[in-house]
């Protein structure tokens, strides 16, 4: 049955690269254009080789930093959504194209229009055709190694929303398996609220972006149910006014953009992306962009417990469990592997000579309280048992 089932998505997926390509010659503007990307086109790579050479198309991502990082490909490995497949998010897809991921997700209800030529990505032969579609076609021509699902729908609807949850929950490289990230790259209230609300009911951690109407600001920020504030937490001038989204777009005038604000958004999220996936550096939980000052503020906000979501409150309430168990099983952990006894510690924690600022007598005995500052409860419980209770959150 999985086997009929892969067939019929092939089958699927072939005749929409026939409708693409039947389009673009009806615009009679494929010919030559065609030609020159089917003979660069190269063939799939089934084993990945960490020889540095110049076949290799990988080979740039193997400098010495990141050498141990792609040694393995990891990359290879992960699933990311990427929701909104305009000016940031076909930037963004390139990118993780481009670095090798192992399977995109796209979403997306709009058409590409002349009136994106002044961002990146699209060319003005796609016109017409449906953004995921375009943006398929071209992605699948610059790295057949990335696996592609394309979705042509608003998730916003009763019945998309339900089959985008489906495809977050199922849709892994691994089919049955849940995506490892989810990017929110769409640029309207509705849609973030649809995304927000998805996420937190599968305790799913993605990533928001925007870019300012005025264009030349914008922001990332990671969003993990429950530990971070949600996009309903902190509701922007919009919700906390009740004013209606739509009466703040006028009719015939379009919001202005600007190819380098988008571009470096869509680089910073994708960055953030790679040290999330692959775990190196410092992950930004918000970061923000503004080209006048060329000012990046950054922040943690941490979940509102009035949020009106009720499934980020309930992550909030699984969030905090196991960080009480997480500091428990620390302390608890400390206290049985200790091979030093109080009395031989106890000369140590005497009366404290007059140090220069910044130095402190070593061995001290520390106050029995956590990194932030809340005394731990004492507990009866044993080791396995604060385990075992882990294991069922």
């Amino acid at each position: 049955f999985i086997q009929v089932m892969a067939t019929v998505e092939e089958l699927k997926l072939r005749v929409r690269e026939l409708e693409n390509e039947l389009i673009k010659c009806k615009q009679k503007q494929c010919s030559s254009e065609d030609a020159h990307i089917h003979a660069a086109n190269r063939p799939k790579i089934d084993k990945m080789s960490a020889e540095v050479v110049d076949s290799n198309p990988y080979r740039s991502l193997l400098t010495p930093y990141f050498k141990n990082l792609m040694m393995d490909f990891k990359i290879r490995t992960f699933t990311v959504a990427v929701v909104g497949v305009g000016g940031v998010g076909s930037v963004t897809a390139e990118m993780l194209t481009r670095c090798g991921i192992g399977k995109l997700l796209l979403f997306d209800y709009d058409k590409v229009e002349l009136a994106n030529m002044n961002r990146l990505f699209f060319q003005p032969h796609q016109a017409g055709l449906s953004k995921v579609e375009a943006a398929e076609h071209t992605l699948r021509n610059i790295n057949p190694d990335v696996v592609f699902e394309t979705h042509n729908y608003n998730i916003t609807t009763m019945e998309n929303f339900n089959h985008f949850m489906d495809r977050i929950s199922n849709g892994g490289l691994e089919e049955g398996k849940p995506v490892d990230l989810v990017l929110s790259c769409v640029d309207n209230f509705e849609a973030r609220m649809a995304i927000n609300t998805a996420c937190n009911e599968l305790g799913q951690i993605w990533m928001e972006s925007g870019v300012s109407e005025n264009a030349v600001s914008g922001h990332i920020q990671l969003i993990n149910p429950g530990e971070t504030a949600c996009f309903a937490c902190a509701p922007p001038l919009v919700v906390a006014a009740n004013i209606d989204e739509k009466t703040l777009k006028r009719e015939g005038v379009c919001a202005a953009s600007l190819p380098t604000t988008m571009g470096v958004v869509a680089g910073l999220l994708v960055q953030n992306v790679l040290k999330y996936l692959l775990r190196f550096g410092k992950v930004s939980y918000y970061l923000g962009y503004n080209a006048m000052q060329d000012f990046f503020p950054s922040m943690a906000m941490k979940a509102n417990p009035q949020c009106h979501d009720r499934h980020c409150r309930r992550q909030q309430e699984e969030y905090k469990k196991q960080s009480d168990l997480r500091r428990k099983l620390f302390w608890v952990g400390i206290e049985l592997v200790s091979e030093v006894t109080d009395e031989e510690l106890q000369p140590t924690s005497g009366a404290v000579p007059d140090l220069p600022e910044g130095i402190t007598v070593a061995y001290t005995i520390p106050a029995e309280e956590t990194s932030g500052g809340e005394m731990v409860e004492e507990t009866e419980q044993s080791l396995e048992d604060l385990m075992a209770q882990m294991k069922k959150l």
